[in-house]
């Protein structure tokens, strides 16, 4: 059985609403017996995260119990690309003052997570 996650079990859920969190796990958990195959699912994007004094960028449609996301990840060298993403790893990443990643409250996707890798290949970052 899964750990239940908790801000003291996993402190990146701080930037994370419990609907986003359920949003992530609920599309994880249909994308899981599909990965490999012709079927798996075109997500849009649940949420946007980024770092507020640097270009870091992720586009998150998908996450596991243990905080393992799926998305576009752009961290400002030109070289967008999809992949795995640690939660706990971003959280750890201290800017100036203290800064972490945050969510962008505002941020809604408009179109499933390929064409935003399609487009942040063509341009070299992620057109958000």
């Amino acid at each position: 059985m899964p750990q239940e996650l908790s801000p003291r079990t996993a402190p990146w859920l701080e930037m994370l609403t419990p609907e986003v969190v359920v949003r992530l796990q609920a599309n994880h958990v249909t994308q899981a017996p599909l990965k490999g195959t012709r079927n798996e699912r075109d997500f849009e994007p649940v949420c946007k995260l980024f770092l507020p004094w640097a270009s870091g960028t992720w586009l998150l449609t998908e996450m596991e119990d243990d905080g393992l996301a799926f998305g576009l990840a752009d961290l400002g060298f030109g070289t967008p690309e999809l992949g795995y993403i640690s939660l706990d790893e971003i959280w750890e990443v201290k800017g100036p003052g203290g800064l972490r990643v945050e969510r962008d409250i505002h941020w809604k996707a408009t179109k499933p997570l390929s064409q935003y890798a399609t487009e942040s290949r063509q341009l070299g970052y992620i057109p958000v």
